[in-house]
């Protein structure tokens, strides 16, 4: 049986960048998938994501968005593949971008700003002549900024996980962690629900959904939620089509909705809501939308996008976070078995920092510290411990 020096439980983003940057630093590798890469139910196992760098007053995340969207074009010519679409990123808002009324907003366009950027202010004039999608009567205030897009998620990772291989990493796709098997406070390796063992020097834990159910100590400090997503077909998809539309966040602090131009494969504009979601468990409870949540969605859309809002819903899907009660990453080896790392906790906002977040993990799992680690350690959370992304909606509908 061979002893990899690392192995990982896992191929979403987190996981399948921690084994490329593992493997460049010349150590072995596997990486153990239940199903196929990638997996239906992986969290970015989706048509798209987006790639801002907006995080209002939380600067540190701003500029790890800022280094991943580097490497984000990186892969795009890697790959000889438009993976990752810069359209631009709209922030509108119905209020006046304040302090006081959209903090997030207003936080997040005046660190642009300090940060060399030139994002556009907007006002009802700019969203009627050059976003007609808008309702300029609802939204007044907000702005654009050109230097963010999306993903194409789910192809991403499936690209990525071909270059692994390439690399020489071993993937073993429909295996399923069952139990890591531990032994004198060291991780020795991993039981499948297969029936299959696989043994290394390392267990690195990018497990998603599944992460706080193989880790005991986790479940305290995260919880899994499902939130809706919508794919739209438009009966007018030039309002939707770049250059006329972008990525955008609409009031997102306050009501959770964001959005994606026409994407002309799928026909469809997709739209999801970022906010409280439902607490799920990842394998015995359903994750479907309702009809509540598309009532919401229907009531949205009637303020926000009127043409779009009596168009056919194609798709939903409910998308599951691993949520850390502050919404930050959990990145760390085990306190008590030094040689198991977590690599989680994406709450929602991980996706777009992949390439930053492998590079993070595979320098813990060495033993290391990288540049932005220190706050993704393991802690203590509490009751009282407050989500701290500020995009997120977190008041009940």
């Amino acid at each position: 049986m061979k002893i990899y020096d690392h192995l990982i439980i896992g191929a979403g983003i987190f996981g399948i960048t921690t084994a490329i940057e593992l493997r460049k630093r010349n150590y072995s590798v596997a990486i153990i998938n239940p199903g196929k890469i990638p997996h239906p139910l992986a969290a970015s196992t989706d048509i798209s994501k987006i790639i801002r760098m907006e995080y209002g007053t939380d600067t540190e995340y701003m500029d790890m968005a800022l280094e991943s969207m580097e490497k984000w074009w990186e892969w795009n010519d890697l790959f000889n593949e438009k993976i990752y679409h810069e359209t631009g990123f709209i922030l509108a808002t119905s209020e006046p971008m304040n302090e006081q009324q959209r903090p997030y907003e207003n936080a997040s366009y005046n660190n642009l700003i300090k940060k060399g950027f030139n994002p556009d202010r907007l006002n009802e004039k700019y969203f009627r002549t050059r976003f007609p999608a808008f309702n300029p009567a609802y939204f007044t205030d907000g702005f654009f900024h050109k230097k963010a897009g999306f993903a194409e998620s789910g192809r991403a990772v499936g690209l990525l996980a071909k270059y692994a291989r390439q690399l020489g990493v071993n993937i073993f796709e429909g295996q399923t962690a069952e139990e890591i098997i531990i032994k004198n406070e060291k991780a020795e390796g991993v039981k499948t629900k297969e029936g299959k063992y696989f043994t290394a020097r390392n267990i690195i834990v990018c497990a998603g959904n599944f992460t706080p159910y193989l880790i005991l100590g986790l479940k305290e400090h995260m919880e899994i939620t499902g939130h809706p997503v919508f794919h739209i077909k438009p009966r007018y998809p030039e309002l939707f089509t770049p250059p006329n539309f972008a990525v955008f966040a609409a009031d997102i602090s306050n009501s959770g909705w964001y959005g994606f131009p026409f994407l002309p494969k799928e026909k469809v504009v997709k739209i999801a809501n970022h906010g409280v979601g439902l607490k799920l468990h990842p394998e015995k409870d359903e994750r479907v939308v309702y009809e509540s949540d598309k009532t919401n969605l229907r009531n949205f859309l009637q303020k926000a996008f009127p043409t779009l809002a009596d168009d056919p819903i194609v798709y939903t899907r409910r998308c599951c976070y691993t949520d850390t009660k502050d919404g930050h990453f959990w990145i760390d080896r085990h306190p008590e078995i030094n040689n198991l790392t977590i690599g989680s906790g994406g709450s929602g906002h991980g996706f777009k920092m992949g390439p930053v977040v492998g590079d993070m993990i595979a320098t813990v799992a060495e033993g290391g510290s990288h540049k932005w680690s220190r706050r993704y350690r393991w802690r203590e959370l509490d009751a009282n411990t407050v989500q701290a992304e500020e995009a997120r909606f977190l008041t009940e509908h």
